[in-house]
Formats: C-alpha cells, structure tokens, sequence
C-alpha cells in the first residue's frame, strides 16, 4: 500500500496540474457516482490526510480517493490521448491537464463540509501541516500492551505510516516490532525519526532510509528477508503480526532490533 510521503507527493502533482481552473470534464466510473458531472467547477486545492486524497471545489464538494494497495493516479497533458482500461476509477480534466485515477481503492463524492467523516478517525498526520508528535505519543502510549508493530500501522494513532517505514523505523531505533508499546524507552524518537524519514522522501518518487537511492540499495531490512544485515551479519527475518485477517509484514534483524 502507497505510504504517506507517496500519497503526499501524489497530492501535490494533482494540486499543480488541477487547481484554480475550472474541470472541463469528470468521469466517474464507480457504479454510485456514474452520473455524477463535475464539469464547469473549479478545483480549489487537492489536499492528503494521511493516505488519503481530498480534491476540493468551489462549490464545496470533495472527491475522496484512496489508493488501497494497487491504486494510482497520472497526470497527462488534456490533449495526449491515452488507452482506455477497466481499470480506470476517475478521470479529471481541464483545458491543460488530465488526471486519471487507476485502480483507486477509494472513490467518492462528499461536501467538503463533511471531511470528517472520512478522516476524523485519523491521528496526527506525519505530513500535515497541524503535525503534533506530542499526541501521536499520547496516543501510542495510551495502549502500553500492544506491540509497537501493530501500533504504529494504526492509522488512528498517526496517520501515514506503512510497512514500509515501518520495518526502517523499527531497525533504525534497534526494536524488535513484537515488543509493547510501553516497553519502548523513547517513544517520541521514535515518531520524531518517522516524521523525518517521511519528510526527507515525499518530494520523490520512492523511498531511502540508507541514503542511496539505488534498487536493492535503499532500505536497511524492508524487503531483505534472508540477505544479510548491513550493520551486523545476521540473516534479516520476514514475518506476519497483526489480528486475524488483519496480519501484515514484518522485516527485522534478530541480532540489531532485540
């Protein structure tokens, strides 16, 4: 699933191409919305909250997307043709610009009013301007039994975290992702170094927690399951935590994160 810095950077590409012109075309491919028409309104700013995307419009309306796991949007000049697909969810344009949503694992049409009621659940966003580490610790520190790989994936505890920054976080704070929240000595390192760590990569496609940005090169245990440590030796380990039907990945080094 697309993380916070992704969907940021995904946010500021349609803002740039989408606001302060007037749609001269909207396509809603999602059963409910098949008649909906934007068309003649103006996009007013396309926002992220967390992992998901808010486009607003002059006439108070919002169109809610969320990228789930397969989930994409692009942005092409309003005369380039491109393939039509099933698997196109949105399309957006104005005289310049088109932006096409593929795959949106989210699609929906609400009064920018009622916001909240798609993301008021959220925690502190990592990316967002009113950013408050102070309440995103609160918040992890409010369950002291659960384990921090569960956690900190919690969207309603800060908002923009997945696995991804996830397994870095964890191994670059030397802990283990079972141990409890309230075992974790300095939680608000902890989400200082992950708010760092977004920040240093929403201007980019793709993530680096090493440094390098090169495949294979850019992250210390994500994705390394069975390769060596960097840091130390040990065979990096893969493994699934969370509630049933809810599990996600984990990589950690048994020797550096104990």
């Amino acid at each position: 699933m697309p993380e916070g810095d992704v969907v940021w950077y995904t946010a500021r590409r349609l803002h740039e191409a989408l606001a302060g012109r007037p749609l001269t075309r909207s396509d809603f491919r999602v059963p409910r919305l098949a008649t909906a028409s934007l068309a003649g309104d103006v996009v007013t700013e396309t926002a992220s909250r967390g992992k998901h995307l808010l486009t607003r419009t002059a006439n108070g309306l919002t169109v809610h997307t969320h990228l789930r796991m397969d989930g994409s949007w692009r942005v092409r000049p309003a005369t380039e043709r491109f393939r039509d697909s099933h698997q196109i969810r949105l399309l957006l344009a104005n005289e310049e610009w088109q932006a096409i949503g593929y795959q949106l694992g989210v699609v929906e049409l609400i009064r920018t009013s009622e916001e909240s009621r798609v993301t008021g659940h959220l925690g502190p966003d990592l990316l967002g301007p009113d950013w408050d580490a102070a309440e995103a610790v609160r918040r992890l520190a409010a369950a002291p039994d659960r384990p921090i790989g569960e956690a900190l994936l919690d969207q309603r505890n800060l908002a923009g975290i997945g696995t991804w920054f996830l397994a870095e976080m964890l191994f670059l704070r030397g802990i283990d992702p079972s141990r409890t929240a309230g075992s974790v000595q300095d939680l608000d390192a902890l989400v200082g170094l992950g708010h760092r760590l977004l920040e240093a990569n929403k201007t980019r496609p793709g993530h680096t927690s090493t440094g390098d940005t090169r495949p294979g090169q850019d992250s210390w245990v994500y994705g390394r399951a069975g390769k060596r440590c960097r840091r130390c030796g040990t065979a990096i380990r893969r493994g699934e935590q969370g509630p049933p039907g809810q599990e996600r990945l984990r990589f950690w080094c048994p020797n550096c994160q104990r």
